[in-house]
């Protein structure tokens, strides 16, 4: 029986909330407002620590099925599949959480509010949490956001399953050095263009209950301590109902680094003000001598204590359990077989196919003898990414390739060359005999969690967790180019979350995948795919520069330059591409109505037929064109897309919407508009290049607005 009215799970929610601020002392309430939130034994309340990750998977708390990399996730387009991976997710969190409160257990890691995902924009390729992302384009982005959202928090009427955390609020995407200082100043078009899309819509549209600011400053103010963004922009602007939080320090930092506060109690008080709610640190705990200071109410302080109250009542966290409709969800559903075959299936839908000649993909099982080499073949750590959990099993690269082929067939390892490193002046030691009579050498390269990450994490980085070069290093590229020597055909396979340029060790090699972090199942989903039983469908989620010498510099955040909308020069790879084992032809494109207006939208319909000799997946792009702009506009922008399963022979209408707002142009003032003018409609499975227009791969329809 409650003893207290804010313990009655049927009193209306804001009376819950009033009731227990009003029995909180001052020292209580700033007690609840950092991430170690202090147990209020008087009133029952335990302790919570609201830190929590689960961008592929449970992170940081022991065992969890391990999901690829959020970029990975990305290279599948394929929102509707981040979506169920995130309500995996969210099964094994509540179960997680529930077994660990039942013995006591309210460490970091184990409560329900989840600092996932990761939806700034991957605009540099150099940067290390370039991984976390959904990569580099804002529609992307949104979508993939927006599917996570859901799929953490669910859709009960009264109760969360977990609070999801968009972040990083906002225009944060390297260097990592310097993060906790840099003054960012994009222009308002970029702003409103490219950073601030997909934090819209994860609020508006997928109703994200709490968000998480950026170390940086944004036009001089730290992003945590930000009016214009914290209250002008996302409350009063969205409509955002919900808490934020601090990145880890951030109000500190304040005091450190941007020095816009003199003391702690001023940057806590600033921040409260500005509307931010939780502190991860103990930054907050200044809020008692702020308040005695004269530097904000105890009435502002209840205002933001009252959001973050509010979603624990939502979370059923004051509630007895069997009233929680998530409390009953069993301890067996971490790790279980279904979850483990999600992995996989994603794993291979992350796949993106760069070259295949001949073709050689996909490789028959039953071969004489397959030479597996390379530094990443049996790394673990290629599997996980950042903020990873740990599974009771990783299935490496080497592992699924050798689980996949006919007990007949041979299959050597030899580790080739180190991750890291100078090369060698002999690259084929040791791996030049094992190359003899070999059918296939599958050279597995690239990087791991150790070369690219956050600040302090990628102890192999050159920089902070950033990579100055996008080249591999020299000891993987001297291996690489060695390998031709031998005569015998190479499959090239990449791990790592950015791009990668590879333009001259392509030369050599037969057949390329990227890979990514691929998870848990990784090696199962990769050999999925090198050997026929899932044909590739995944598209990168990014552009991959030629060079490194085509880039910008990594401080300018303006977008000139910068991702496919902005890039002026021709890729290694183009954002949106992968090959797949089919060919895929388009026809008779459809646009309804032809002239978009305010408010409204355009259906786009195209036949899809599938002529090749496998059912296979395709991504249909479509990309929209101002051709009439009055202000400085993208080369092209994607509009829509969704991925397909076409059977051999098979042709599919498929059937995409663009609403009105993919055609409005933001001004150099940040103001977004539809503008009356002819645009460009174009329909296939890659961006709007000339010559894939002309051949037809790519089809164009004409639209007007105003």
């Amino acid at each position: 029986m409650a003893q207290y009215p804010f313990q009655n799970p049927d009193l209306p929610l804001k009376d819950r909330v009033a009731d227990l601020l009003s029995r909180l002392t001052l020292e209580e309430k700033v007690g609840q407002m950092i991430d170690d939130s202090r147990a209020i034994e008087r009133l029952g309340i335990p302790s919570y620590h609201w830190w929590n990750e689960a961008l592929h998977g449970v992170g940081r708390a022991g065992r969890a099925t391990v999901f690829p990399q959020a970029i990975t996730m990305a290279a599948s387009w394929n929102p509707a599949l981040i979506g169920r991976i995130a309500q995996a997710i969210s099964d094994e969190a509540r179960a997680k959480h529930h077994a660990a409160a039942r013995q006591g257990n309210r460490q970091i890691y184990t409560g329900l509010t989840y600092w996932s995902p990761n939806i700034n924009i991957f605009r540099d390729p150099r940067w290390g949490r370039g991984q976390e992302t959904y990569g580099e384009d804002p529609v992307l982005t949104a979508e993939c956001g927006k599917a996570f959202v859901r799929g953490l928090q669910g859709d009960h009427p009264q109760y969360l399953k977990l609070v999801a955390t968009p972040k990083h609020f906002a225009v944060h995407s390297g260097p990592e050095v310097g993060r906790s200082s840099f003054d960012v100043h994009p222009s308002a078009k970029d702003l409103w263009e490219t950073y601030l899309p997909a934090f819209e819509e994860c609020v508006r549209e997928a109703g994200a209950k709490s968000v998480m600011g950026a170390y940086n400053r944004l036009y001089g103010e730290p992003c945590n301590a930000n009016r214009r963004l914290l209250t002008e922009i996302l409350r009063e602007t969205w409509g955002f109902d919900g808490y934020v939080v601090s990145d880890c320090w951030a109000i500190e930092n304040i005091v450190k680094h941007h020095k816009t506060a003199r003391t702690l109690a001023e940057a806590a008080a600033q921040s409260v003000k500005a509307g931010c709610d939780l502190s991860c640190g103990c930054a907050f705990t200044a809020l008692r001598e702020a308040v005695e200071q004269g530097l904000i109410t105890e009435e502002e302080v209840d205002r933001a204590l009252g959001r973050l109250l509010e979603a624990r009542f939502r979370l059923g966290m004051f509630d007895p359990e069997e009233r929680v409709p998530f409390a009953s969800i069993p301890e067996s559903v971490v790790e279980c077989e279904a979850h483990r075959g999600l992995a996989r299936r994603a794993a291979a839908e992350g796949v993106v196919l760069l070259k295949n000649d001949g073709p050689i993909l996909p490789l028959p099982k039953k071969l004489r003898k397959i030479v597996v080499t390379g530094p990443t073949a049996d790394r673990l750590d290629a599997l996980w990414g950042n903020y990873h959990g740990y599974s009771s099993s990783f299935v490496s690269l080497l592992e699924g390739i050798v689980g996949k082929v006919s007990v007949g067939t041979k299959v050597n390892h030899a580790p080739g060359c180190p991750l890291f490193g100078p090369a060698s002046d002999d690259p084929l030691r040791g791996v030049a005999y094992e190359m003899t009579d070999a059918d296939v050498v599958i050279a597995c390269m690239g990087l791991s969690p150790a070369m690219e990450g956050e600040e302090g994490d990628a102890m192999l980085a050159a920089s902070s967790g950033d990579r100055p070069q996008l080249e591999l290093p020299e000891c993987q590229r001297a291996f690489l180019r060695a390998l031709p020597s031998q005569g015998v055909p190479i499959v090239l396979v990449l791990t790592g979350g950015s791009p990668i340029a590879v333009a001259e060790e392509l030369e050599g090699v037969q057949a390329a995948v990227l890979v990514g972090y691929p998870g848990c199942e990784g090696g199962n989903g990769v050999a999925d795919v090198l050997f026929g039983d899932f044909n590739p469908a995944g598209r990168l989620p990014f552009t991959v520069p030629a060079s490194t010498d085509d880039l910008p510099p990594f401080e300018d955040y303006s977008m000139e330059g910068r991702t496919y909308r902005y890039f002026r020069k021709r890729p290694l790879f183009p954002f949106g591409f992968g090959l797949s084992y089919s060919t895929f032809r388009y026809s008779n494109l459809r646009v309804e109505p032809d002239r978009v207006v305010p408010g409204g939208a355009v259906r786009v319909l195209v036949d899809v037929t599938n002529e090749g000799p496998f059912d296979g997946g395709e991504v249909v792009q479509a990309y929209v064109r101002d051709v009439e702009a009055s202000v400085r506009v993208p080369v092209h922008s994607l509009a829509a897309f969704q991925r397909v399963e076409i059977a051999k022979g098979e042709t599919r209408t498929v059937e995409l919407a663009i609403p009105a707002r993919r055609f409005e142009l933001v001004d150099e003032e940040g103001r977004r508009r539809l503008e009356p003018g002819e645009f460009h409609v174009f329909v296939g499975g890659g961006q709007p290049f000339d010559e894939d227009v002309a051949a037809g791969r790519v089809l164009r329809a004409a639209v007007t607005a105003g």
